[in-house]
Parts: C-alpha cells; structure tokens; sequence
C-alpha cells in the first residue's frame, strides 16, 4: 500500500484507515452448558421441567413478542426475496426503510430461516425429564434492522429458540458520520465511504478513537431490549445477559482520489 501511494500521492486528495464491517456474536454464556439450564429454572422458575413443550412454549412467546413489536413500532416483518441468505443484498433490499428514520428506531424486521445453536429435549414428547443437548438447526430467526443514535444504520440477528443466540453488524464508517456530525465538521459520504472531509486529520483521531466501549454499550443496550424472557433480578443476579465476541471483522485503508490517475 505504501507503494501504491507513493505512485499516486499527486492523485489523492486524503486517505484514512477505519473498520468497515464488525459482526459480532452474542451469547449468554451461563446457559452454554445443558447442567446450568436447568440449575436455572430451578432456582428461578419454580423448579419447572426443561421439556420440549417448555422449549418450545419459550419460542412461541418471543414470536408474539416479535409481532407485538412490529406492530407497536410500525417496522413490517418481511421476507427475504427468493430466499436471499447474502447480508449485502438484504442491505439493498431494505434500503427504502431507512428513509426518514428517527434515532433508535426499529425500521423493519426480517424473517429468515437460518442455521442456528439451540437446545434440544431428547426423548418422548411427554417425558418430563428429558436429556438437553445443543445442536445445530436450521429455524426462523429475526433480523432487526435498526437506527441506532450512534451508530447509525444496523441490524441485531435474534434466535428465538433458547438461549436466544444473536448477532450484530455493525460499521464504523457510520458512527465516524455520526461522530463528525456532532463536531460540525463538514463531510460527504456515499453508502460505505467518507468521499470529502473538511479535517481529515481529526477524522483519523476519531477512527483511532473507538474503544470496546463503544462497541458494548451499543450491543448490550439492543440486546437486553430484544430478550424479554429474562426479568431484571436474573440478569442482575446471574448475568442473564448476552457476551459478545468477533465473529468477522474488516479494515480498510481509504484513498480518496481528486482526479482520476492511471493504474
């Protein structure tokens, strides 16, 4: 890359360096294991047998919370068209919601059917004491597509089998528009890149400035709003809460040119 600048530093009005995509995955780490469910429900459920109709009683309740939600929200749930499974082309698709969105607003829902970890009752369906094991299947989750006040556009993937596995995508080129906005400083940018800075050298401070901080405060606030079966005590008490970690994520070194020049 430095060659490449060199050989075209006359052609380039700035550069900078951010993150562009970050996926993370959220778990709730106590419930990794089949033992510490049904300590759980146990302790605070009432002592309540981990069956598949409990399992999937939990399922059916976050989808009419989902619905509940789309309607209090007026975000639409909808359909990937022909079964796109390519997050990229799900951006395109969803564009038009993000018109005109309000901070913090939930503008749609997409429903896929995706792979996913879940827990499974073995055994008879009227077994009350069944064997739990996780395994890898492939079901309906929601992908909340949102305005966050910080980091712009997004979306939040939520499982809605236990213990509710989820993702994040995230992109920092939309929280350095956010950031620079609230300094006033001028800037234009298209859908994935900052084309005109009026401080370029600030713009790096900032991109040099994001934290985990950022990254948790952001994720743990839509998280807690998107799994409503834990009630404050139990997240307090036992961390029912979702851990993140990276599952993807994309650097990118940004040369923004003022005229054109030959490779």
């Amino acid at each position: 890359m430095n060659a490449f600048f060199e050989h075209h530093k006359d052609s380039i009005q700035f550069g900078y360096r951010c993150f562009d995509r970050i996926l993370l995955n959220g778990l709730i780490q106590p419930f990794q294991q089949p033992e510490r469910v049904l300590g759980f429900f146990n302790a605070y459920r009432e002592g309540k047998r981990v069956t598949r109709k409990v399992l999937s009683s939990i399922a059916d309740q976050f989808q009419n919370f989902v619905r509940n939600r789309s309607e209090k929200w007026g975000a639409p749930i909808l359909e990937p068209p022909d079964g796109d499974e390519d997050d990229s082309r799900r951006d395109k698709f969803i564009e038009k919601y993000f018109q005109d969105a309000k901070p913090n607003q939930v503008v749609a829902i997409l429903k896929a059917r995706e792979p996913a970890r879940i827990l499974i009752a073995i055994g008879d369906k009227d077994n009350d004491s069944p064997h739990l094991e996780y395994k890898r299947r492939w079901v309906n989750q929601y992908n909340f597509y949102l305005n966050d006040s910080q980091w712009g556009r997004m979306f939040v993937r939520m499982c809605p089998y236990f213990p509710f596995s989820a993702r994040l995508c995230l992109n920092q080129h939309h929280w350095l528009a956010h950031r620079l906005q609230q300094e006033g400083i001028d800037f234009e940018r298209t859908t994935n890149a900052l084309l005109k800075c009026a401080d370029p050298i600030r713009l790096q401070k900032l991109a040099d400035s994001l934290t985990p901080g950022d990254l948790l405060r952001c994720g743990q606030k839509w998280l807690a709003m998107l799994t409503p079966f834990f009630s404050d005590k139990e997240r307090r008490e036992i961390g029912c809460q979702h851990r993140l970690f990276f599952s993807q994520v994309e650097y990118c070194d940004n040369l923004i040119f003022h005229r054109r020049a030959g490779v």
